[in-house]
């Protein structure tokens, strides 16, 4: 069973439309796909897949583990697709114990005999529970929009992963252990951790802690969707999260893709129905489309890609990113033309870009500020 984590250093950046309708992607593609709300204490997956309220989610399940996990998981309109809600009315599912978090996993696991691949949609930010759950797999998906601060946050992700799969590959009480919670402390607060400037004391004090957190390491191989871009020269901000991760985490991911923005989906929504099902032609639903064929055409957890593929995988999403920006454009005078689109959507959705190209700037003015005040305290990498 291939497992896929999806997460988001923060909300809004449309993580919940790439699970649906990438579930929606393989389930067609002849696979049998269970997909399982995770973002518990914010479910809203059942409302991308048109699903009333579940009466039923992951939260039953966890305030009785000894319950029936398959009572919960639903069928969905969908062949081959199955839905696991998560719960927003049951306290406490937001913040799992280690009890309840080990019983989860292993309901999840134990779905392989009847799955071809398992969806986890995460919750936004770095919880413990979300990083775990993103750690089941060695190819979780990072999915970030342009915006600076989804950016920053999808580096933050990526970077609390790495360090807790370094917390988690060192024993309890080893000398790794002890150097590393030691340097938490005193870094409290701050981001000047970074992977390679620790790795070589480690590898110094405690040779068998680091040989066993390296082999880790190099199974996990993220990967990046950019959504919710509108222009191809935004999508290049991936290059910033690539290098960032590569220069402090002595982590490689790779780019599965970019999807633009798109008006149609906001209709597809309010029809309940995900958008590969509502306009399987769409620019968004040929990105998603290429995007699953990706992942299926790539091994399984043991895939560990070169310097060159990373590459190559950057340089197709450039190109991909050119060529829908072109399709975009035809889309939307198709639209304009059949009559779907009149004069007064097009002035929407001019001014909601407007709205965003400003946010994006009161974002970069507080990036700046921020920047400046971290140089000028000496925090800088």
């Amino acid at each position: 069973m291939r497992i896929i984590p999806i997460a988001s250093g923060k909300g809004g950046v449309g993580k919940s439309l790439v699970s649906a309708n990438l579930g929606v992607a393989f389930a067609q593609a002849g696979r049998s796909v269970v997909l399982a709300d995770l973002d518990l204490g914010a479910s809203n997956l059942h409302l991308v897949l048109g699903h009333h309220a579940p009466k039923m989610g992951i939260g039953t399940f966890l305030n009785n583990t000894k319950s029936n996990f398959t009572d919960v998981i639903v069928d969905t309109d969908v062949r081959g697709l199955r839905f696991i809600p998560g719960d927003n009315e049951i306290p406490g599912t937001a913040n799992l114990s280690a009890a309840q978090r080990k019983a989860l996993v292993k309901q999840l696991l134990s779905l392989k005999d009847d799955a071809d691949i398992l969806i986890l949609d995460l919750g936004a930010g770095t919880h413990q529970s979300i990083l775990d759950f993103f750690l089941l797999s060695g190819q979780g998906i990072i999915v970030s929009s342009p915006a600076v601060t989804a950016v920053l946050n999808a580096y933050v992700f990526l970077k609390n992963a790495v360090f807790r799969l370094m917390f988690t590959s060192f024993t309890k009480g080893s000398r790794a252990s002890v150097y590393l919670e030691k340097l938490r402390k005193e870094h409290a607060g701050h981001h000047k951790l970074y992977i390679p400037k620790i790795l070589p004391h480690i590898k110094k004090i405690d040779s068998t802690s680091y040989e066993k957190f390296i082999s880790r390491l190099e199974m996990l191989h993220p990967r990046l969707i950019m959504n919710m871009v509108d222009e191809p020269k935004s999508a290049d901000v991936a290059m910033k999260i690539r290098r960032s991760c590569e220069e402090y985490l002595d982590l490689k991911i790779e780019h599965l893709g970019i999807i633009y923005r798109d008006v149609v989906q906001d209709t597809a929504l309010s029809s309940r129905l995900p958008i590969t099902l509502y306009k399987p032609q769409s620019v968004l639903s040929q990105a998603i489309y290429r995007i699953a064929d990706k992942i299926l055409e790539s091994p399984e957890d043991t895939y560990s890609p070169d310097d060159k593929q990373i590459e190559d995988s950057f340089q197709e999403a450039e190109m991909e990113a050119e060529a829908d920006f072109d399709s975009k454009m035809e889309y939307v005078e198709d639209l304009l033309h059949s009559g779907a689109m009149n004069q007064g959507d097009l002035i929407e959705t001019v001014k909601s870009q407007q709205f965003e190209i400003a946010k994006l700037k009161k974002e970069n003015v507080f990036i700046k500020m921020k920047l400046t005040s971290a140089i000028q305290q000496g925090f800088v990498p």
